[in-house]
Formats: structure tokens, C-alpha cells, sequence
């Protein structure tokens, strides 16, 4: 099932709407950006009777008021958006839900894609989408994410590759235990990952301005801090750097400075992708299970629900970021969610390094499906919200 997080709906249709309320709310709140707040306006003066006071303009003013027809339309509740920002989150081979969530949205031919962000697994599906439609448009993309996972299926070395060559960065420290360490010793080369990579992306057309923007993470070791790489700065050693498991490679180096995988930082990133976006419509596609009824007690368990619930503690912290913007000075902000977990049965005791082809197959089809039912949901989100648990916050 997918969730509605947040609901109401852009002012579409106006010169405002080329702005969401979150970038609106980037140049109003400290919260947001580093630029110092506005200062605060002038006491109003006093209007004596019978005229009424004049209406004070407050200081940060969110969301402009539009007053034309398709403006009203869109806060009427339009559905599905026009255009979507999506957040697609990393998870090793669980990416294969993403992969049928985009193939199912790049059938609807209404939708347009506006900013991508992305961490490991999820940077390739952003990579691989973005690259297809800056290319030949929505058959381009489905056929290079078919081509992508098809042969990850079928093709043995490029499985193996995918397993040890950073595509998988949780439980890499149950697969290899110990004795690797980044650094000391690094038994895998990045060349034939790069070399595959290569050959399923081309990083030319990323800079097209067909292209939808990029916001691809990875996080710089020197002091933990996220990196985010744009479409001009997008190379295969980007696309390493974000999908680079400490335990299993060396740093990947990008103008001096080391890099690892970009889940750590922001799994994926969806501040950044609220404040650069050009719609309010913004979708979550979360891979990682947060939910799990069952207490480990081997050694592979603890490790791979630790996994899970760092890979999540990241993208809560900004989503209730993003709720404290829907209550305070965003309310055009309409966020939503599709959760792997919701579809796919017992996720949380699944390895996200397993490479079956069932596995992989199931997934592409949940995602599918998920997908359709988020786009059949009416405006105000009735059925997702008949799926939340009731005890359950929405943007938990």
C-alpha cells in the first residue's frame, strides 16, 4: 500500500507555482538555509475608526495566494500531480521494487518528471531513468531500467559484480565479517563496475537540458557530511562514490576528497530535493523496511535490522522536517510515500544482497502494483489513509 504524508496540492498554474512552498520557506527560515532571517516588519499604524485597520503583511509569508482557474483546480485536488520530484531511496537488490515503480509511472503519460534524487541502488535507478528520458524520453528509460536489471538477473558476472562491487551496501559486514577493512586491503577492482556502469549510463546525456535534475549523494568521509552531485558534476565515479560500501572497497576520491556510500548521509535526500524541486508534488519511494514484528537474536539478524534502522533514521529526521514545514509554512507541500515493505511480505527478514531471480522478479512486480494503486488513489487520499495503521503517524 502506499501513503498520502502530506496533503494538499501546488499552486500550479501561476508564476508562483514555478516555486514550491519549500524553497518559498528556504529564504524565509533559518531552518532551511544559512541566508539570516528577514527583518522583522515595522509596527503597522494605527487607522482610526470607521475605516478598518489595513491588512499587516507577515514577515514570512509562505505561499503566495493564486487566483487563477488552474490554481484552484490544483488545490481542488488533481490527481495524479502533473508533475513529480521523486525521492528514490537505496536498498541493494530490494531497488528491484523501484524499477516497477518507475516502469508503472512512465506509463502515464500525463506525468512529468521533474527532479530525481538518489542514493546507492537508488542513484543507479535515478542515473538510469534520468539518462533514458533525457535520451529517447519514457520508452527510452523503461527499456535501459529493463536492460539494467534484466542482466542483472541473468548474467552471472554482472550479478557477482553488482553483489560485491557496492550495489549492495547493507549487510556487506555479515557477507565479508572482519577482515576487510577500507584501506588495509580491497580485493575487488572498481574498474569492472565502472566499465558496467559505463556502459548502461551515458553521463554526456545527464547534462542535457532534456534531462530532469539530479540530486545524487554520497558521503564525504573527512567529516561525515552529505555531498550532493548535480548533472554537471554527475561521473562514473560519482555513481561508485555513492554506491561504495566501506567494509567491501577502498574510498572512492572525487577532486581529493574521499568518498563513501550516500546512504549514510540521506537515504535519499528529501530536504534538498523539497528546496530544488519546481513542484510541491514530491514522491518517496522507501526500500528499506522500518518496521519489523520479530527480535534478533543471531548475529546476522542484529546486524541487518541494525542496517535497516540506520539506513531509515536519516529519512525520518527529514521527513518530520517536512511535516514541520506542512503545519508552519507550507502547506502547498504534498508529499507521499510508497514503502516496499507494504507490498512484499516478510521484507524485513530478506537480505537486500540477495540476486534470485524470483526475488528480484517478485519485487519488480510489487512495485508495479504499489504503483498503481498510488496512482488510483482519488485526491485527498482516502485509501491510503484507510491503510495506516490507526496508532500509526502519518509521516512516521
Amino acid at each position: 500500500m502506499s501513503e498520502k504524508m502530506v496533503g494538499a496540492h501546488i499552486d500550479g498554474g501561476s508564476q508562483g507555482a514555478a516555486r514550491t512552498a519549500a524553497s518559498q520557506l528556504l529564504s524565509t527560515t533559518n531552518i532551511w538555509s544559512d541566508a539570516p532571517s528577514p527583518p522583522p516588519l515595522p509596527e503597522p499604524a494605527r487607522v482610526p475608526p470607521p475605516v478598518p485597520p489595513a491588512p499587516v503583511a507577515k514577515a514570512a509569508a509562505p505561499v503566495e495566494v493564486a487566483t487563477s482557474p488552474a490554481a484552484r483546480e490544483s488545490r481542488s485536488g488533481q490527481w495524479p500531480p502533473r508533475k513529480l520530484s521523486l525521492a528514490l531511496q537505496g536498498g541493494g537488490t530490494f531497488a528491484a521494487f523501484t524499477w516497477g515503480v518507475l516502469e508503472r509511472l512512465l506509463e502515464e503519460p500525463s506525468i512529468e518528471v521533474d527532479t530525481i534524487s538518489g542514493a546507492s541502488a537508488g542513484a543507479i535507478n535515478a542515473l538510469l531513468l534520468a539518462c533514458g528520458l533525457a535520451e529517447g524520453g519514457r520508452e527510452a528509460a523503461r527499456a535501459r531500467l529493463n536492460r539494467f536489471w534484466i542482466r542483472l538477473m541473468h548474467e552471472a558476472s554482472f550479478r557477482s559484480l553488482m553483489l560485491v562491487g557496492g550495489f549492495s551496501p547493507a549487510g556487506s559486514s555479515v557477507a565479508f565479517g572482519p577482515t576487510l577493512r577500507s584501506g588495509q586491503f580491497d580485493p575487488f577492482d572498481l574498474d569492472p563496475l565502472r566499465q558496467a556502469l559505463s556502459r548502461d549510463i551515458d553521463f554526456a546525456a545527464l547534462r542535457d537540458a532534456a534531462c530532469p535534475k539530479l540530486l545524487i549523494a554520497a558521503t564525504r568521509i573527512r567529516d561525515g557530511q552529505q555531498q550532493i552531485f548535480r548533472n554537471d558534476a554527475i561521473t562514473a565515479d560519482v555513481a561508485l562514490a555513492s554506491t561504495c560500501p566501506p567494509l567491501v572497497h577502498c574510498a572512492v576520491e572525487i577532486d581529493g576528497e574521499g568518498y563513501w556510500d550516500g546512504g549514510f548521509g540521506g537515504n535519499p535526500p528529501l530536504i534538498k530535493l523539497a528546496q530544488e524541486s519546481t513542484t510541491a508534488d514530491l514522491l518517496l519511494v522507501q526500500l528499506t523496511p522500518s518496521r519489523d514484528s520479530y527480535v534478533p537474536i543471531t548475529l546476522a539478524a542484529i546486524d541487518r535490522r541494525l542496517d535497516q534502522i540506520a539506513a531509515n533514521a536519516a529519512l525520518n529526521a527529514e521527513i518530520a522536517a517536512l511535516e514541520w514545514a506542512k503545519e508552519h509554512a507550507a502547506p502547498s507541500l504534498r508529499l507521499s510515500r510508497i514503502a516496499a515493505e507494504d507490498s512484499v511480505e516478510g521484507l524485513a527478514q530478506r537480505s537486500s544482497t540477495d540476486l534470485g531471480r524470483g526475488f528480484i522478479r517478485l519485487l519488480h512486480r510489487s512495485g508495479r502494483a504499489a504503483a498503481e494503486r498510488w496512482l488510483g488513489q482519488d485526491a485527498v487520499g482516502t485509501e491510503a489513509q484507510r491503510a495506516l495503521p490507526a496508532a500509526e503517524p502519518a509521516l512516521a
